[in-house]
């Protein structure tokens, strides 16, 4: 890797999950394990492996196969399916990490792992909105929602986010592309080809890198972070304000639990979108500034293993938010997801004359 990489004349950027292994990648180095980071990168993959596949497999089984289909198991069993698809294949990722990022599997693996990765996390963060909207809407409309509120709808709605996930990580497919290494031509880089050719150094084309760069990273912040999350904080802003006009005691487990998956979401994601950002903006300057390029060669990485965790620990919290700690030790995992699960109704803890029992109930799945 020669030492002008963060110049604007290399092809590869690496805030695509796949990529940011080489920031920190020293070709003096005999062996990728030598690396601190490399070392944490494999432990958490591999961790992110093992815990996602069991644990979000287990969930598809339990939300798909052995509960009743509601709306809530509808949107868990989404959740869970993108998780699991995600982790499935970061064996991908733990192979070619150690193998000093040489990747072995071909073009199209290269283009589907990317893909992949980018379809978990449009998917994940649009499902997550249309949850906080769905419990919005329970909120300020109960009796409405009981009435219309039906998993066939959920079904429709959650095709509808896979869709729109898949087209907004298509363009992953498209510019990810194959080459032999800069330090090394016996082994193969999996990365970024926004020139689509071989010629990165001419003047028009650089242009056009650096333009393209920009779009996929400005459009992946925007429409895969920084709205969503705007809608998600409205929705739950709004909830707080009603539930706490309404003096409401307590919120249904479902109502918890998925509180706590954004949040996790946000704190796995943030960094990674705010690394991508500053190294967009590495990119762009003309003399890029050594600062910058130091905490990228360590924050990257660390940001990235941290998106990674976030598809393994959703199936975690559904456990341990399900039931106190000891009681979760006591039960079997069946019993513990089906009753985090459960849809539970709320009550008030204030009773005024003549409250409606559909009104009563109306916040039975917040």
């Amino acid at each position: 890797m020669d030492a002008d990489y963060f110049t604007t004349e290399n092809p590869l950027n690496v805030t695509d999950l796949n990529d940011s292994n080489y920031y920190y990648y020293e070709e003096e180095s005999s062996s990728v394990l030598e690396s601190p980071l490399s070392i944490m990168s494999l432990i958490v993959y591999s961790l992110a492996f093992l815990l996602g596949v069991t644990g979000n497999g287990l969930v598809i089984w339990i939300t798909g196969f052995k509960m009743k289909k509601t709306v809530n198991t509808i949107w868990f069993l989404n959740l869970a399916i993108a998780d699991f698809i995600f982790t499935f294949f970061l064996p991908l990722n733990i192979i070619y990490t150690a193998l000093g990022f040489h990747w072995p599997f071909g073009r199209f693996m290269c283009k589907m792992n990317t893909t992949i990765a980018f379809l978990n996390m449009f998917a994940s963060v649009y499902l997550l909105v249309v949850i906080s909207i769905d419990r919005c809407i329970s909120v300020i409309y109960p009796v409405w929602s009981q009435n219309h509120r039906r998993p066939r709808i959920a079904s429709i709605i959650s095709l509808v986010v896979w869709i729109v996930a898949f087209v907004l990580s298509s363009p992953y497919f498209a510019f990810r592309d194959t080459a032999p290494a800069m330090d090394n031509i016996n082994k193969t880089n999996c990365y970024n080809n926004f020139a689509f050719s071989d010629d990165y150094d001419s003047e028009d084309i650089v242009f056009l890198r650096i333009m393209r760069h920009q779009a996929m990273v400005i459009t992946r912040v925007i429409l895969g972070f920084f709205v969503p999350f705007s809608i998600i904080l409205v929705c739950y802003t709004i909830i707080g304000l009603r539930l706490k006009q309404n003096r409401l005691a307590k919120t249904s487990k479902p109502f918890k639990i998925i509180i706590a998956v954004i949040v996790i979401f946000f704190l796995c994601w943030a960094p990674y979108h705010i690394f991508g950002l500053l190294e967009m903006v590495m990119h762009a300057m003309k003399e890029p500034s050594d600062n910058i390029n130091t905490v990228l060669r360590f924050g990257i990485p660390i940001a990235t293993s941290l998106a990674f965790l976030n598809s393994c620990l959703n199936p975690i919290l559904y456990v341990f938010m399900g039931h106190d700690f000891k009681e979760t030790v006591k039960k079997s995992i069946l019993s513990v997801l089906e009753t985090a699960f459960t849809e539970e109704s709320v009550h008030s803890t204030s009773t005024v004359n003549g409250r409606s029992k559909s009104k009563s109930s109306s916040y039975a799945e917040l």
